[in-house]
């Protein structure tokens, strides 16, 4: 492995790395990536010619990031994309807005019922999204086992803290919410 920067083919070496990051499983949900879900902001070539990702945690407290940075450490390495950094940042905050449709049917599919409606709004000529963290009043999410809205919460928090835990009360399974946020 080079340790020296290469810019020739630098387009190509970017879309490489989006592609080799785009395999990389969430370690607490591994149906999707951590590019589906939003964790993955960027991949760029930084002045000294690193190629730099950037992450942002679910949440600020998320157990799972420096097992996020190693796997896409090792995603990288096995790429043969070096040298390379991780960068952390937490502004501006994630949101499941990032969430793709794709990833929204992986939870679903998966047995978690995906975020409902929408946390962020961008005003018209906005270039910032403002996030709302005032709980709007909204109808239980549909259970992923059989789709009946009829659920019902059994705890604020459920198997990670970005998650709630509800029971279906038609076929009474229990299943994990992803909460939105």
């Amino acid at each position: 492995m080079s340790s020296t920067p290469n810019f020739a083919g630098d387009a190509e070496t970017l879309a490489r790395a989006w592609s080799v990051l785009e395999s990389v499983p969430d370690p607490e949900i591994p149906v999707v990536s951590i590019r589906e879900l939003g964790i993955l902001r960027g991949v760029e070539r930084s002045e000294d010619g690193t190629l730099e990702v950037v992450i942002t945690p679910t949440y600020s407290g998320c157990p799972a990031m420096a097992h996020i940075a190693e796997d896409i450490a090792h995603a990288l390495e096995r790429a043969g994309l070096t040298p390379h950094r991780i960068k952390t940042v937490l502004a501006p905050a994630w949101t499941t807005d990032w969430i793709t449709d794709e990833a929204r049917e992986k939870l679903r599919a998966y047995g978690i019922a995906p975020p409902g409606g929408r946390c962020a709004s961008t005003p018209a000529g906005a270039s910032e999204q403002t996030i709302r963290f005032v709980p709007r009043a909204a109808a239980a999410p549909a259970c992923p086992h059989c789709g009946s809205a009829h659920t019902e919460r059994l705890s604020q928090f459920g198997s990670t803290a970005c998650k709630a835990l509800y029971r279906c009360l038609d076929c009474r399974e229990p299943f994990d919410y992803f909460k939105p946020y």
